[in-house]
């Protein structure tokens, strides 16, 4: 996604607030998932179902494991959903290098988008130097592509999420991005009001983690989310039909 159009996406999800809730579409809802496989079981034949209920729904993206990105962009060939591969998943603990080819090795294979698990640990020992030196390496390698940061939220205090925002922010990335799912702890409201407030109003804001009906996803989008992360998504847009207007 060119930042020209992520800015009007964001534009869209500013104005949303004069919008009812009873009057979002799942259209519009649809364009705000990442339709995602993250499985270690995953099968040829899951990623073919993925990527079929994504051309379906109109969702915004599906997210894989690295070694499926191939499959997915066969899958997708003529629609308009993008691909987005994970990088350093679901840990975060690897080397710049091992990211940095891995990150490569995806945009060769056809992902459009990077979704890396930010060096968690490094964060917590307070070397900043070494995790904006990273990140900046992750957006180098992704040649231009979107690059959403992984927080893992779950496991960092207030003080470090709002520093790693500022660090996604000042390394060129796109997005800030919750969690992995794989973790202790999935996305949450107050999580997401946080990163929202840190990178301001015109900056890409992924909840992931734990959503699975659309009463959550709707309360990610008015907590500040841009896009959601989840398993889910055929069932949050098919439950838009049954929210009651003003919740």
């Amino acid at each position: 996604m060119t930042k020209t159009t992520s800015a009007k996406r964001l534009h869209f999800l500013r104005e949303k607030e004069s919008i009812e809730m009873k009057t979002f579409s799942s259209t519009q809802l649809a364009a705000f998932i990442d339709h995602t496989l993250l499985k270690a079981d995953a099968t040829a034949k899951d990623i073919e179902k993925l990527c079929a209920e994504a051309r379906e729904h109109k969702f915004f993206s599906v997210c894989v494991n690295g070694s499926r990105v191939a499959a997915a962009r066969h899958f997708l060939d003529g629609s308009d959903v993008k691909v987005a591969s994970v990088v350093g998943f679901p840990l975060g603990a690897m080397s710049t290098d091992a990211k940095r080819f891995e990150t490569e090795a995806a945009i060769d294979d056809g992902a459009q988008e990077i979704d890396v698990v930010l060096n968690i640990g490094r964060l917590k020992d307070g070397d900043d130097k070494y995790v904006l030196r990273e990140l900046c390496d992750m957006v180098e390698a992704a040649d231009e592509h979107t690059v959403k940061v992984i927080l893992e939220t779950c496991l960092l205090t207030d003080e470090q999420k709002i520093r790693a925002c500022r660090m996604v922010v000042e390394c060129g990335a796109h997005f800030v991005k919750t969690s992995t799912g794989f973790s202790t702890g999935g996305a949450t409201v107050a999580d997401v009001k946080l990163m929202r407030a840190t990178v301001g109003p015109e900056f890409g804001v992924k909840a992931s983690g734990g959503i699975r009906d659309t009463k959550a996803a709707l309360a990610m989008i008015e907590a500040g989310a841009t896009r959601l992360g989840t398993s889910a998504s055929v069932a949050i847009v098919k439950g838009l039909a049954d929210i009651e207007p003003g919740l």
